[in-house]
This record gives C-alpha cells, structure tokens and sequence, in this order.
C-alpha cells in the first residue's frame, strides 16, 4: 500500500485501465463510459478503485483494471492481501454513461461496464452501498477511504454532489 503526503488535496489519480489501493485520496477523472469501481473496508479504512474501461477481458490479464471481469476479483484479491476481508467490503460503482446517442444496445459500452461489474460483484457476494452510473454526462469521482470512505461526484454538467 502506498502512502500519500497529506497535503496533496488531488490525491492520486487512478487512470484509464489502472487501480490502486490506499487508505488516503483517491481520485478518478474523465469517466465516460468508463467506471470507477471502488471498494471499501470500514475495518480498516482502506479502500480500492479500479478505472474500468471494458465489460470482458477475453482472457487479457495484463491490466486487470482494465476490464469488468478481472478487475473485481484482483481489487478483492489486493485488499484481502492489505487485511481486508470479504465480508467487510463493501462496492461503489460510478460513472458508465452512455455518452453518444447512436451507440444503443449492445454498443453501449457504459451499460455493459456496468451490468458487468454488478454481475461479478454479486458472484464475489460484495453488496453495492452507492451507485451513480448511466445517463449522458461525464463524471469525475474523489474517494476519501479515510474519511469514512466518502465519495463526492462532479459531473460535465458542472454538478457536485455526495454519495
């Protein structure tokens, strides 16, 4: 687990594809259709997110982040190696709009990222305890593991809310 100087108000940054686990900011920008998929253990305030770009991996392992399937099992994995345990956890998914209007169906990436993610999660017995996911507008996510793992949300439209 890597630490962060306190002072450092952005926190870090989880990028297309990555993830990271801390028990200090953590912060994910410019979701589209992508999704962050976050994990929290209140034990020992300690979270996860993932920047989830695909719903499949297609047996892809190289970035596990990257994709809905890999991402969950290796983000509990990580957490579990940090203390965590299964029943402690809990997931918050955020992000996966449906950014332009022609992809319907099963060109709808930000669906499927989503559906995907709470397909496994219920797989893995993780519950959701927040979720902020669909629409048409963008998203950035601030994940505070130690605050009570507290997650504020600012949309493209320019709204900012809480979870």
């Amino acid at each position: 687990m890597e630490k962060i100087n306190a002072a450092d108000s952005r926190g870090i940054n989880v990028g297309i594809g990555e993830y990271i686990i801390k028990n200090t900011h953590i912060s994910s920008i410019g979701l589209g259709s992508c999704v962050a998929f976050i994990l929290y253990d209140r034990k020992f305030k300690l979270g996860g997110l993932a920047h989830v770009m695909l719903p499949e991996s297609n047996g892809r392992i190289e970035r596990p982040g990257k994709f809905a399937d890999t991402a969950v099992p290796h983000l509990i994995r990580e957490m579990e190696k940090c203390g965590s345990s299964k029943r402690s956890l809990s997931a918050s998914l955020v992000g996966g709009a449906s950014m332009f209007e022609q992809f319907k169906g099963n060109l709808d990436i930000g669906k499927r990222n989503v559906a995907a993610l709470k397909k496994y999660l219920d797989e893995m017995h993780i519950p959701i305890e927040s979720e902020d996911t669909g629409g048409t507008s963008g998203r950035s996510v601030n994940f505070y593991p130690e605050d009570g793992g507290k997650i504020t949300v600012r949309r493209a439209d320019g709204k900012c809310y809480e979870l």
